[in-house]
């Protein structure tokens, strides 16, 4: 699907969807239960893929008249799985899955799309070596497909941290259903450290206990899975949320604001958008009982962020550096690389199809506001639902219309997205 982007004012009220990374470890941390029911979840092609894994492990899942998720769990054993668990283009599936796997007593094969088959495993795999399961890329790449035996009984295993947080996350979940335990050594600095956190606190929700400790992370063994009342609400997405909360200081009406629903306070690193905006020049207003943020249209000046811990952050930040006066420097980013799609270099391109002035290093990217005049143009998704999004808010202020080719991958994360951004008052046509 292609959609048109017309240059457009917004105002009004919207709801930042779900958290997909708090619904991820949700859906999958009532799989290592006997079984519950995920409240408010996001519901997207990434989520399915997910479910999909619980339910090759033995596990069901149904989804209810009022949108949640009832999981019939695999009580910490999952089942070898009857065929190959396809994780689409779900990264997050993926490595939360291969950790699960290492469990079964028997071998699980996982593969993905083009795009999840190019994305770096070997990480762990190798700390699946170390706790005595079996793990091997078939093309002896560290890529999928994944070939992975257990059961794997705990132990130590040493990783690094500045490839994905993700191998940390499903070590910690899958090692407090192992014997012994599983203690995590990082061999660099952990990136995207929030994420951890996130899966630190959605275990401690469903009763399991998980901790840093001075050389990395640890989790005891012989633990149970069980949320209190048998039940986990999930809450809203920062990384979602960002794409609005920048329209509103982009685009909105003289006068009016945009204001963003379910902003509750969590380990979301994500929720950095708003202090960046802030550090922008916005005028933004966080109301954080009430879990609403208020955003006016505000002359916006160049910054310095460092998305060590906030990757998905980076394709925003650099929409907004393209309308801000002044350079805008987006720092630590070369994980950011390994997405859905070279995220850096999929900003710099198509924003320079825009008319943006962009320079791009390994590991910094630098857009040049005070020599960007965007327009209207024709820019590529790159099947990226963070790509789409970011473009359509560059959109909104571009002189002329903007054609977003393969727009339908906001179903990812955002499946309502245009039609959000249409109550707001955005002109779209979808092609």
């Amino acid at each position: 699907m292609n959609v048109e982007i017309s240059p457009s004012r917004v105002r009004g009220a919207a709801a930042a969807p779900p958290s997909k990374s708090y619904t991820h470890r949700a859906v999958l941390a009532a799989g290592y239960a006997d079984g519950a029911t995920v409240r408010d979840p996001l519901t997207s092609a990434d989520i399915r893929a997910t479910m999909r894994a619980v339910e090759a492990f033995g596990g069901a899942v149904e989804e209810s008249d009022d949108g949640s998720l009832d999981v019939e769990g695999f009580a910490g054993r999952p089942d070898v799985p009857a065929d190959v668990v396809d994780c689409a283009n779900s990264g997050t599936t993926m490595r939360l899955v291969t950790a699960a796997a290492a469990l079964a007593d028997g071998g699980t094969v996982l593969t993905g799309d083009e795009s999840l088959r190019s994305r770096p495993q070997g990480p762990l795999l190798d700390a699946i070596e170390q706790l005595g399961g079996s793990a091997r890329s078939t093309r002896g790449n560290g890529q999928a497909p994944l070939v992975i035996d257990g059961p794997i009984a705990g132990g130590t295993a040493s990783i690094p941290g500045d490839v994905s947080s993700q191998f940390i996350s499903a070590l910690l979940f899958a090692g407090a259903v192992t014997d012994e335990g599983v203690e995590i050594d990082l061999e660099t600095e952990l990136k995207s450290a929030p994420y951890v956190d996130i899966t630190i606190e959605l275990l401690s929700a469903f009763g399991v206990d998980a901790r840093r400790t001075d050389a990395g992370f640890a989790v005891d063994g012989g633990q149970s899975y069980a949320p209190s009342g048998g039940e986990y609400a999930v809450p809203g997405d920062f990384s979602s949320m960002s794409y609005l909360l920048a329209a509103g200081a982009v685009a909105a009406e003289d006068g009016a604001a945009v204001n963003v629903r379910g902003a509750q306070p969590s380990a979301q690193g994500d929720s950095a958008i708003v202090g960046v905006l802030e550090e922008m020049g916005a005028a933004i207003d966080w109301d954080r009982d009430a879990g609403i943020i208020s955003v006016e249209r505000s002359a916006l000046s160049g910054t310095t962020v460092d998305v060590g811990d906030t990757p998905d952050l980076l394709p925003t930040i650099a929409t907004l550096g393209a309308i801000a006066d002044g350079d805008t420097r987006i720092e630590n980013c070369e994980h950011v690389r390994f997405k859905e799609t070279d995220r850096v270099s999929a900003m710099a391109e198509e924003l320079g199809k825009m008319g943006a002035s962009v320079t791009e290093e390994r590991d910094v990217l630098t857009i040049h506001g005070d020599e960007t005049d965007l327009s209207g143009a024709t820019v590529e998704g790159r099947k990226d639902h963070r790509i789409v999004m970011s473009l359509a808010v560059a959109g909104l202020v571009a002189e002329g219309p903007t054609t977003i080719r393969g727009a339908e991958h906001v179903d990812v994360s955002f499946p309502n997205f245009f039609e959000t951004i249409e109550e707001l008052g955005v002109d779209v046509v979808r092609e």
